[in-house]
């Protein structure tokens, strides 16, 4: 296996291109029909996605719930322990921004995820996050004090102010234009021609 990715390594190197079907070409050249593990998480997928369909996290913990009653469904177990330790405004923040990242550029999923993390760390409606790492890793008492406590006590109003967009200045930049993207223009640089890690990108 690691041979085989080192080879890759070499063959997408000596393309000396950027061109997406080309790469993709490449790499399925090296791909191979894997069989899974009886016990493979990919065999519980209809499960899961059962589960994780539902509209609100409070739905979703209910199926996982019903569902890992059901003979043979023990393996959710952790999952679903590891939601109801969790923070409730944290766990409503993560579904709406994967739900509203499914009609979403690129582009606006990392602008969501930047203001998500400038407002989370700037305690902008909730101080969960640091009282998470003082439970875990500052006192240890693996006892965190959500606040609110529970998921009914999550007011979405207060959740819209995490998600609006700032002011343009303070977005995150990312390039918009024709001029700033790959379009060719490295496929001859210094990177392009590096022929294995072993060798010094030049400074």
């Amino acid at each position: 296996m690691f041979m085989k990715i080192v080879e890759l390594e070499k063959r997408l190197i000596s393309l000396n291109s950027g061109d997406v079907n080309a790469v993709r070409s490449v790499i399925e050249e090296f791909s191979s029909e894997v069989k899974l593990d009886e016990e493979s998480i990919l065999n519980k997928k209809s499960v899961i996605d059962e589960c994780f369909s539902k509209d609100s996290v409070e739905e979703i913990i209910k199926s996982l719930e019903v569902e890992s009653s059901k003979e043979g469904n023990g393996w959710l177990g952790p999952a679903l322990k590891g939601l109801k330790r969790s923070s409730p405004t944290a766990l409503k923040i993560a579904l709406r921004s994967v739900r509203e990242g499914r009609n979403q550029s690129l582009s606006e999923c990392l602008k969501k995820e930047f203001r998500l993390t400038m407002n989370i760390l700037r305690t902008t409606i909730s101080e969960d996050m640091y009282e998470g790492i003082r439970a875990l890793t500052i006192d240890k008492d693996n006892a965190p004090k959500w606040d609110p406590p529970s998921l009914d006590k999550v007011d979405d109003e207060k959740l819209d102010l995490i998600f609006k967009p700032f002011d343009k200045e303070l977005e995150l930049q990312i390039p918009e234009s024709v001029d700033s993207r790959w379009d060719g223009k490295y496929e001859n640089s210094v990177y392009a021609a590096v022929p294995n890690r072993e060798t010094p990108i030049p400074s």
